[in-house]
């Protein structure tokens, strides 16, 4: 990236490699692979799907994420980036393992249960949405059970990259609170949940404080169980 940042500008090239070392040494809770995971996600959210998205999918093909991985990634971030958004990035995706030769995917998947009831959100959320509009919560309902499946990802990968779509769209109530539990749950510990919020920056300085201080409250609030 580097490279064609600095043919388009030197100063700006110069301000991405400060950037990202900054990133790469002072944020080493995340793995490579995990850091490579939130930058996609953020680049099919924010629609960067030029340059940026295909240095990242490089970068994760070197970090062990294969390209039924990534297929689960954006399957899995498509209700909170839209799925307009999702299959451009699938289409995306498509046109830089042809460029690149990368290995394309082997057909992985999940079972949707798209036709079933029930959902794997906690109760009191179900319950919350529901009240707020009936048929919004039956959509939820359906989203979140065609997900339930999903396992190429594992759970506090899937948890990291939910918090960081929730900071992207500041979504910083009811959904990021589920979704730092939800990290806890699998294994993840605070210094992390604050790393992925940290980690964030990279998309939006303003999004990651604002994302860093709600972070503060819920874990000084939850500090008997998490800290």
């Amino acid at each position: 990236m580097y490279t064609q940042a600095k043919a388009l500008d030197p100063v700006f090239a110069e301000m991405i490699e400060a950037t990202d070392r900054m990133l790469r040494e002072e944020i080493p809770e995340l793995s490579p692979r995990e850091k490579a995971l939130l930058c996609l996600a953020a680049d099919v959210c924010q629609q960067t799907l030029g340059l940026p998205f295909e240095q990242h999918v490089r970068l994760a093909a070197e970090h062990g994420v294969t390209a039924d991985d990534l297929r689960e990634l954006i399957r899995f971030v498509a209700y909170d980036s839209g799925y307009p958004a999702a299959l451009s990035a699938l289409a995306r995706l498509a046109e830089i393992e042809r460029e690149h030769g990368l290995p394309g995917p082997t057909g992985q998947g999940h079972e949707l249960n798209a036709d079933g009831d029930g959902s794997p959100i906690p109760e009191p959320m179900r319950r919350a949405v529901r009240d707020l509009d009936a048929t919004f919560g039956r959509y939820l309902d359906l989203q979140s059970r065609m997900r339930g499946g999903m396992r190429l990802l594992p759970p506090r990968e899937r948890a990291f990259v939910t918090m960081t779509v929730d900071v992207l769209f500041q979504t910083l109530e009811e959904s990021f609170r589920a979704h730092v539990t939800r990290a806890f749950a699998a294994g993840a510990t605070p210094e992390q949940a604050r790393a992925v919020v940290r980690f964030s920056a990279r998309f939006g300085l303003t999004k990651a404080w604002r994302g860093l201080r709600v972070l503060d409250a819920l874990l000084t609030e939850t500090g008997s169980v998490y800290g």
